[in-house]
């Protein structure tokens, strides 16, 4: 093949290839666009240093009575509420991020493809948002109560700052993550890597798995794997149930004449 007619097969190409670039260049900038202007509002109000206060108190009021964080580190009452105040400026920017993957994809997708995609972007964040809030709210009093109550009278806790900044990220997390089994559930079925017949019989497997999981990225106390296990047990069958509606109204054109000439 000669070289000018390489050349004119791939004469097509290459701009298309730029002009994608150019677009996830936009994209991307609009995202750090948006998690800059939270971290300005969040750095005058509340600050960072509420923050942390607000992501402290969970363990703070288990503390006894005079008892406070500390740190270690000279630079660590700076760099952590920096931290803290950029993490909660990328959830706080979270929906204007998903819209700026949605926007990048969605021109490539059917619109079969759409009613799938959508529903999915957005019913993730929702269950990641619910799964970092039950674990602030409910799990970390319960774990704290649980630690404090076995703390000898002689030793007067006091956590770094920097050691429960990783814990709290690390518990977020695993929560936010595990709350994902029910998108997880219905991508599998929709795609039909594994039927819901399967799904529906795995379950004694799953909740084995699930305790597993819990007893490896939770702290060793019974109260804090209850909490992880439980709800991703209740969240799989809830996927189950979901894959049944998404796959029903998320069928190809093609597939529902197939579905309507069979019957």
């Amino acid at each position: 093949m000669s070289d000018s007619s390489r050349d004119d097969e791939l004469a097509g190409t290459e701009q298309p290839f730029v002009a994608h670039l150019m677009e996830l260049r936009d994209r991307l900038v609009k995202a750090l666009i948006a998690v800059g202007i939270a971290a300005a509002v969040l750095f005058f109000y509340p600050g960072p240093g509420p923050l942390y206060d607000l992501l402290a108190a969970p363990l703070v009021q288990h503390l006894p009575k005079g008892a406070t964080l500390i740190a270690t580190s000279v630079i660590s009452p700076f760099m952590v509420p920096i931290k803290i105040l950029f993490m909660a400026a990328f959830l706080a920017a979270l929906p204007v991020v998903l819209y700026q993957v949605w926007a990048f994809v969605a021109p490539g997708l059917y619109s079969h493809e759409k009613k799938l995609v959508l529903p999915l972007v957005m019913s993730s964040t929702f269950l990641f948002f619910v799964g970092v809030a039950f674990c602030y709210f409910f799990v970390f009093g319960q774990v704290f109560a649980f630690i404090q109550s076995f703390a000898p009278k002689s030793i007067t806790p006091a956590p770094d700052i920097e050691e429960y900044l990783s814990f709290v990220l690390t518990m977020f997390l695993a929560f936010g993550i595990a709350f994902e089994v029910p998108i997880v559930v219905v991508v599998l079925a929709r795609l039909g890597i594994v039927s819901v017949e399967k799904l529906k019989s795995f379950r004694g497997y799953f909740v084995v798995g699930a305790f597993i999981v819990a007893a490896v990225v939770t702290p060793p106390d019974v109260v804090s794997q209850l909490s992880l296990a439980i709800p991703m047990c209740i969240l799989y069958e809830a996927g189950i149930w979901a894959a049944h509606v998404f796959i029903k109204h998320t069928k190809a054109p093609e597939d529902e004449a197939e579905t309507t000439a069979s019957s």
